[in-house]
């Protein structure tokens, strides 16, 4: 028989089953999770309450390759040396039309390239330093003079010793081959020159005929010898002043005029002029007892003109040799040169600067402190980036302190040979330069610098890991003695002195 209460219970059991069944689930959950906090560790946890292991060693391989210093600069990237291009204008006379040969931007100016046409005649441009201030001509002595037999050398047309500053013959004769080379004419001699030369030419003629017709007269009015004596007589005096003639003619020119040269031929001139006296005597004393006087002075008279006329002559025939108007010339340094800008064109009267010129070749120019310019020279090898990112050599070309002890110095450095789209693209950019200040010879071991250790004398050491270095201090290592060399970069150049180690080998650098 079932009581009251058991039978309440069953009814409110039975009534809240589900309720009941799952706070049961429920106690069971929280008391299996309170067990598994307890006896169950995360590796996490496991990790934190365990022992740290042994530290190992902190190693680095040996490595092989060259080692160097590099000192970093900043360098402006352009045409070096920009020149403004006037010409002497006045030396053409007249307006000074530019009729042709007009560069193009970006052309190339080299010895014996017309620069300009103007009012038809050329400007050549030739090596030099000196601007062309005056127009050339024979008997001329300067430097420009120097400069100029020297441009002729250099491309290859014999104008006389360059050692001489006389604008001689030579000289002269040198602008014929010279305008020949840039296909024109050579300048004419000065003004006039021509025509003085016919008129000085007409001279010698007219005098040589008065001299003829003196000696004539002078024949006639001597009379007694015979026609053939007189005529061999006539004959020797005629042939002494030829030969006096002819040793005046001989008279030695610059820069062969050299006072040893001038005496001999003063000796030449007075011999001749004896044998023409002797002569004449002798030809005196075929008419002996006849007053000849007046004839004999009129031959006199005669010869001297025709030396005079013969002087004349020469002065003449030197006036027409070819000059070199200054403004026909262009001497430029360090040629070739690029065409920059050019201010003129074709029909425009020629005023100011022509054209603006520099370098033809990029440079690339900075500067570092005094300190660092000292470990630099004039030749050594640099390297920059360009612009597709691949490296390029250049090479010191000059190097320039500053105005005082403290100012930076100038570095141009010249690029190795680029193609014109390089070209184009690096001007007027600004390039990291590295210049390698010490470097070793070639490929050689080494180390960082932290794996150095002193030995007891003061050697260098560095200690080779054979072993595991993860082992610390177990691990089996050796000391190995070592001659260092250059440091850079945190390295050092390693030669092992007693011991052995290779490329790859495992260093200590801390423990």
């Amino acid at each position: 028989m079932t009581t009251p209460a058991v039978s309440g219970w069953k009814r409110v059991l039975g009534a809240n089953r589900a309720v009941w069944v799952t706070a049961a689930i429920a106690v069971v959950a929280l008391v299996a999770g309170v067990l598994v906090g307890r006896f169950v560790v995360s590796p996490a946890d496991a990790s934190a309450s365990s022992d740290a292991p042994d530290p190992g060693l902190v190693t680095v391989p040996v490595e092989y390759g060259v080692l160097s210093n590099d000192l970093t600069l900043r360098g402006d990237v352009g045409f070096a040396d920009s020149v403004e291009v006037t010409i002497d204008a006045a030396s053409f006379g007249g307006a000074p039309v530019v009729t042709g040969a007009v560069p193009e931007v970006d052309s190339s100016l080299e010895p014996l390239s017309v620069a300009l046409a103007v009012t038809g005649r050329p400007v050549i441009v030739l090596p030099g330093e000196l601007p062309a201030y005056r127009t050339l001509e024979f008997g001329m002595r300067g430097p420009d003079v120097v400069q100029f037999k020297e441009a002729m050398a250099a491309v290859g047309i014999a104008a006389g010793d360059p050692a001489s500053d006389l604008f001689d013959a030579t000289a002269a004769n040198a602008l014929t081959a010279l305008y020949e080379r840039v296909g024109y004419a050579a300048p004419d001699g000065a003004e006039g020159a021509e025509e003085a030369l016919r008129a000085a030419q007409d001279g010698v003629r007219g005098a040589q005929q008065q001299l003829d017709q003196a000696r004539a007269e002078l024949a006639r009015a001597s009379g007694g010898p015979s026609a053939v004596d007189i005529r061999q007589a006539d004959n020797a005096v005629s042939s002494a002043q030829r030969a006096v003639e002819a040793a005046i003619a001989a008279k030695p020119l610059p820069p062969e005029d050299t006072a040893a040269a001038l005496a001999q031929w003063n000796a030449g001139v007075g011999d001749a002029r004896d044998n023409l006296a002797l002569a004449q005597l002798q030809r005196e004393q075929l008419g002996a007892g006849v007053n000849t006087s007046a004839e004999r002075a009129a031959v006199d008279s005669a010869q001297q003109f025709v030396t005079d006329a013969q002087l004349e002559l020469s002065r003449a025939q030197e006036a027409t040799l070819p000059q070199l108007p200054s403004g026909e010339v262009l001497y430029l340094t360090d040629l070739p040169r690029r065409v920059d800008a050019v201010n003129v064109a074709r029909g425009q009267v020629l005023q100011g600067a022509a054209l603006i010129v520099s370098g033809a070749a990029l440079t690339i120019v900075g500067g570092v402190a005094p300190a660092d310019a000292e470990l630099l020279s004039v030749g050594d090898r640099a390297q920059f980036d360009l612009f597709d990112g691949t490296a390029h050599e250049a090479t010191i070309t000059e190097l320039t302190p500053g105005d005082s002890a403290t100012e930076r110095w100038s570095v141009v450095l010249e690029p190795d040979p680029l193609t014109s789209e390089q070209s184009m693209q690096l001007q007027g950019s600004n390039v990291r330069v590295l210049i390698a200040v010490g470097a070793t010879a070639g490929e050689v071991m080494h180390v960082p610098v932290a794996a150095l250790t002193a030995g007891s004398g003061g050697e260098a050491r560095i200690e080779i890991v054979d072993g595991d270095p993860r082992d610390g201090e177990r691990a089996e290592t050796r000391l190995v003695e070592v001659e260092t060399g250059l440091a850079a970069g945190g390295q050092v150049e390693v030669t092992p002195v007693d011991g052995e180690f290779s490329e790859g080998d495992l260093v200590v650098v801390g423990r």
